[in-house]
């Protein structure tokens, strides 16, 4: 009976232990989430943003935590009597006047299949195009899952007939680049620079007369964007 007894208090003490450990794991990893080189997403562009009207940053608002960020950070924590890491902790965070907070690198409704075809998607139909323009292809996908007009899966969306010329001319099969998964992060993450556009054409090339029925937003580089 003691033993049963010395059994139970043990494993009581071991489940308390690890509910203890767990706890403060999870703790350390709020505590120690920064924004450095190699991050991308909204906060990083508020980041970019606040820095660039200040002066410290020069670069484009892109969203993503380069070299040109990393010493912009730099300068702005040197005058503001922070620790120079170019690392954008709580500390700089609370300075520049933006909330930190962690977030997945990508929507958790999508999975990696998703997110490789979204990219070869924006590859395709956008590599020469600005960044904001590969982001904004990227939302145009995703503004038609969300649509009742159109498939409600990237797949869906991407390989519907006549959907995309990359799908059309073969060149849906080439390999992303960094950019491109980059920018279907970003999209992921919330950045429509459209607006809640469904469709874009290049006016320079496009043979559909339909699509020249659409009303056009925005334009970006080479393509405009459409409702």
């Amino acid at each position: 009976m003691v033993m049963r007894i010395v059994s139970i208090v043990l494993l009581i003490v071991v489940v308390v232990m690890a509910a203890l450990l767990c706890r403060s794991l999870q703790s350390e990893e709020v505590e120690t989430f920064a924004l450095k080189q190699g991050s991308s997403g909204q906060q990083v562009r508020q980041i970019q943003s606040k820095l660039s009207a200040w002066g410290y940053y020069s670069g484009e608002v892109d969203g993503i935590y380069g070299s040109k960020t990393t010493e912009a950070v730099k300068n702005f924590q040197r005058v503001n009597g922070l620790k120079v890491d170019g690392i954008v902790g709580e500390e700089t965070a609370a300075k520049i006047g933006i909330a930190l907070t962690q977030s997945s690198s990508t929507n958790s409704s999508y999975n990696s299949q998703d997110v490789y075809l979204l990219a070869k998607c924006v590859y395709a139909e956008s590599r020469g195009e600005p960044y904001t323009g590969q982001v904004a292809v990227a939302a145009v996908v995703l503004n038609r899952v969300r649509s009742s007009s159109f498939p409600n899966t990237i797949a869906g969306v991407i390989y519907q007939p006549y959907a995309f010329t990359a799908v059309a001319d073969g060149q849906i099969n080439l390999e992303p680049n960094q950019t491109a998964y980059n920018a279907v992060r970003d999209a992921l993450n919330g950045w429509d620079p459209t607006n809640g556009c469904l469709y874009y054409f290049n006016p320079a090339t496009a043979t559909s007369s339909w699509i020249w029925t659409r009303e056009v937003k925005l334009t970006i580089g080479k393509h405009k964007f459409a409702v």
